[in-house]
């Protein structure tokens, strides 16, 4: 994908190269001389494997749990079994389809999957982080973040509005609705667990 320069009418700025600072009257365009990261065929294989894999696993806990008809009906892995041996017949039907399939159509280029890798990793992070720093503390850091990375903002804007909605959540869950959300050190230390 490249940017380039829709018409003006009235738009102003310069183009960043960044994809979420992108200025009025600029747009994406299609460019197919961007490398693959994905096709669709590797990634059919791949969703296929763990489909089966799944499968697999539900009809192994089906047998342990008993996928026989007993005098008093069915047992608890009866119907557990047929839905995973469903997974893994239709998980089969996709990898063979997708094997025989020749064209190396792109699933996902290169720019592309950074753009999503650039929101799943930092919210990966904020996911893991809360368990430490507590739910608060790890949001304000997290919008701090991406006020800062992706939207290209100053301080004078990031710090009242991170500190905004921190402030907000804590008074909405905490003090009107009673609702105790998971609080790290910084909480313990002002008192507010």
């Amino acid at each position: 994908m490249r940017w380039h320069r829709r018409s003006r009418a009235g738009a102003g700025g310069s183009c960043s190269s960044h994809p979420f600072n992108l200025p009025i009257g600029f747009a994406m365009n299609d460019d197919s001389s961007e490398r693959s990261a994905a096709s669709v065929r590797t990634l059919e294989l791949i969703v296929a494997v763990l489909f089966f894999l799944v499968g697999a696993v539900v009809i192994y806990d089906s047998f342990r749990l008993g996928n026989k008809w007993a005098e008093d009906g069915p047992q608890a892995g009866y119907f557990p079994f047929y839905i995973g041996l469903i997974l893994c017949l239709s998980a089969t039907a996709t990898f063979l389809k997708a094997l025989r399939r020749g064209s190396r159509e792109s699933f996902v280029t290169v720019p592309q999957i950074k753009l999503v890798l650039s929101v799943l990793v930092p919210t990966a992070i904020y996911t893991a982080a809360i368990a430490w720093l507590g739910i608060y503390l790890a949001s304000l850091l997290f919008i701090a973040l991406f006020m800062w990375r992706l939207g290209r903002y100053g301080f004078s804007r990031i710090i009242p509005v991170s500190a905004g909605v921190t402030v907000f959540f804590f008074l909405l869950f905490e003090i009107w609705f009673k609702v105790p959300l998971p609080k790290g050190p910084l909480e313990a230390a002002l008192g507010l667990s």
